[in-house]
């Protein structure tokens, strides 16, 4: 279990440390542990309320434009510290320049940024140490084991993580002798993630993280995302899966065609929680609609595949009308089925009427011009 790695990596990062830097982090623990811990007021419902923390992504008003190509539409955007925030979106929407922008690869064209309180674009070396980025594609150090691609990406830093902690977080201990060019791609996945975690960034960018993945790899590296909330990190992930950002995701925006057109929680984007559900099921033989009762059969009908197909805002109530219909006349309903939206649903609700992608954004090779 990776919360059992976790424990493992802390107890044994912490008994390596020197006895003044052991005491050090503990005090500084403890001073976190009293700021964060309610004082008597709170405890009794005082309207006592603490002063909320900067977010750890701002962006106000963003325009980014490539020619007469707008790809970038005025966007406000806030993610806050330790979430895992989803930034969905159809292919051109906007979505990776946005992103390259929040890295510091791109300069914006007009508005507000800030990364960890500070420009990207202008951003000193210090702060990309607090920051980490997975790409969606990337090779193995060639000829490198697991071990020894870690230990050479800490050399990047001035404060990096312990490499065996960074093994032990992601899973790969085992595999830390093995080539990393010999890795399935799951593993070869997790070693990703540990380059990215090795520096101990604040926020970490994921970017389509299990893009080829079969099943049970894409589960296994879910694993991992979740276990980086658990450290007290920030992730920043884009991703296709819908199933992923529902189960990764505390927040979820989506942008269409340079703009944002829904933000929310996996329950809540979209009015997703207010939609009607569809209880539907294989009729007996020869049923006919009329036949159902009658606080139902108004608004029942019958779909191409032959089910009864019955939208619902009382599921409950509904269900308890047909299934007493039903046995009082000795019917059976097979493939009783109730449905909700899904977030997949919600999303090409959102998005199908997104003009064609192709134009909204520039080719992978377009770049801005160098910092200064």
């Amino acid at each position: 279990m990776l919360t059992n790695s976790l424990d493992a990596a802390v107890a044994q990062r912490d008994a390596a440390l020197p006895p003044d830097v052991a005491n050090a982090r503990h005090d500084a623990a403890l001073q976190r542990d009293a700021a964060l811990s309610p004082t008597p007021a709170e405890d009794q419902g005082s309207s006592v309320s603490s002063i909320p923390e900067d977010p750890v992504i701002s962006i106000r008003a963003l325009h980014k434009r490539y020619g007469e190509n707008e790809a970038v539409r005025g966007i406000d955007l806030e993610v806050r510290r330790g979430e895992i925030f989803a930034f969905l979106g159809p292919n051109g929407a906007g979505k990776t320049t946005t992103v390259e922008i929040l890295e510091g690869f791109r300069q914006a064209g007009a508005g507000r940024v800030q990364v960890l309180g500070i420009n990207p674009w202008r951003a000193p070396s210090a702060w990309r140490e607090r920051i980490g980025i997975v790409l969606q594609e990337s090779e193995a150090e060639p000829g490198l084991t697991v071990r020894e691609c870690l230990c050479l990406y800490a050399g990047y830093y001035r404060a990096p993580r312990s490499v065996d902690e960074t093994l032990a977080l992601v899973g790969l201990s085992e595999q830390a002798q093995e080539r990393a060019s010999a890795l399935s791609g799951g593993q070869r996945r997790r070693l990703d993630v540990a380059l990215a975690l090795v520096g101990d960034p604040e926020l970490i960018f994921l970017d389509e993280p299990t893009t080829g993945f079969d099943p049970s790899a894409r589960r296994a590296a879910w694993e991992v995302i979740a276990g980086l909330r658990d450290l007290g990190k920030t992730v920043f992930l884009t991703t296709h899966y819908m199933e992923e950002a529902e189960r990764l995701a505390d927040r979820i925006a989506v942008i269409a065609a340079g703009e944002i057109i829904a933000q929310g929680t996996p329950h809540t984007l979209g009015d997703r929680q207010l939609s009607v559900a569809q209880i539907t099921f294989a009729p007996p033989h020869e049923m006919r609609l009329g036949e159902l009762p009658a606080t139902l059969a108004g608004h029942a009908d019958q779909g191409p595949d032959g089910r009864i197909v019955l939208p619902s805002s009382s599921v409950a109530a509904d269900l308890h009308a047909l299934s007493g219909w039903a046995l009082a006349r000795g019917l059976k309903l097979d493939d009783l089925e109730v449905r909700r939206p899904t977030l997949e649903d919600v999303y090409l609700d959102l998005t199908t009427d997104d003009p064609d992608p192709t134009t909204n954004e520039p080719s992978p090779t377009t770049n801005d011009q160098p910092r200064s």
